[in-house]
């Protein structure tokens, strides 16, 4: 299970992630919840931080909320990014890569939840292409910049829904069957896979990139915008009592990020029972996300589908 095997027990907090001066970190999805999050604390200990998302008018807001807390010499970019469409996501590497010589930090964050049935510009199951496919191109268009940048890290944020994931890859369209749930539990197994094949290819290059993967455990966020009625209505009275804020679900990705101690494929989650909720530590994945033959062919696939090939 998520939960147990933690090999870590102190309280992690925000107050212990060390200065970040001089760093560039780009965040996906870094206009609201556990993005912005991130994005804050990381500009407090004077990161350069590109926010990236599709909503424009939203980063605006976001900018001017991370630069009042922001240490001096940081800087707040918004870069426009959705993930729903390769196009785009070409276009912001493109303009990431013209702003920047290096990055230190890509931090994979955006994402959908049980949305209903939806497909991105190129046809593919809403939550596999933005949750998986997006980030998987995106990632593979600045590994360039990643590489040549000494201590750089991925983190790519993950779910508890992993657990219940299975990957179809001879239906990665979700073109037989939709089920919401289903899909995104497949997207986070996705995260997951994707982290620890990229981990095992950086080792076997000799790369000083490490990459690792977090998850906020059940947290207040506007991604629970498209469950069922009767689901937010439940959110809405019990959410007080049983779910973390977005400033605590961000602290298992910003360890990830920048806690000296991790190392490349850990995982990172709430300390707490299930995984629910706590302070951040070293946790397990599911079996099945270890699969390396699984993770293999879903690299494979997830260069065919994007049309991004790494140099790995």
């Amino acid at each position: 299970m998520e939960a147990s095997g933690s090999m870590t027990a102190n309280r992690w907090t925000e107050a212990d992630v060390p200065d970040q001066g001089g760093r560039v970190a780009l965040v996906t999805g870094a206009n609201t919840g556990i993005g912005l999050e991130t994005a804050r604390v990381l500009a407090g200990r004077g990161t350069t931080v590109v926010i990236a998302c599709r909503d424009t008018a939203k980063a605006a807001v976001a900018v001017e909320r991370i630069r009042a807390g922001a240490a001096s010499g940081a800087g707040v970019e918004v870069l426009r990014l959705d993930l729903a469409s390769l196009e785009s996501v070409r276009r912001a590497a493109s303009e990431f890569l013209d702003r920047h010589e290096r990055l230190d930090l890509l931090v994979n964050n955006a994402g959908v939840m049980a949305p209903p049935p939806s497909r991105t510009e190129e046809g593919f199951e809403l939550q596999f292409g933005v949750n998986h496919l997006g980030h998987f191109a995106l990632t593979g268009l600045l590994l360039g910049a990643l590489l040549k940048t000494a201590g750089s890290r991925v983190v790519t944020v993950a779910s508890i829904a992993h657990q219940q994931g299975r990957m179809d890859l001879g239906d990665l369209r979700a073109e037989r069957s939709y089920n919401a749930y289903t899909a995104y539990g497949r997207s986070k197994l996705a995260n997951l896979m994707f982290t620890y094949e990229l981990q095992r290819r950086l080792v076997a290059a000799g790369a000083g990139t490490i990459a690792l993967a977090a998850h906020p455990g059940i947290s207040r966020t506007e991604l629970s915008r498209n469950l069922s009625p009767v689901l937010r209505a439940l959110n809405e009275v019990v959410g007080a009592l049983v779910l973390q804020d977005a400033r605590t679900g961000a602290l298992p990705s910003l360890r990830a990020a920048t806690d000296p101690a991790a190392r490349g494929g850990d995982y990172y989650g709430p300390s707490g029972v299930g995984g629910f909720r706590g302070h951040p530590r070293r946790v397990r994945s599911s079996a099945r996300s270890h699969d390396g033959a699984v993770q293999r062919r879903l690299w494979t696939e997830s260069e065919r589908l994007s049309g991004v090939v790494y140099e790995l």
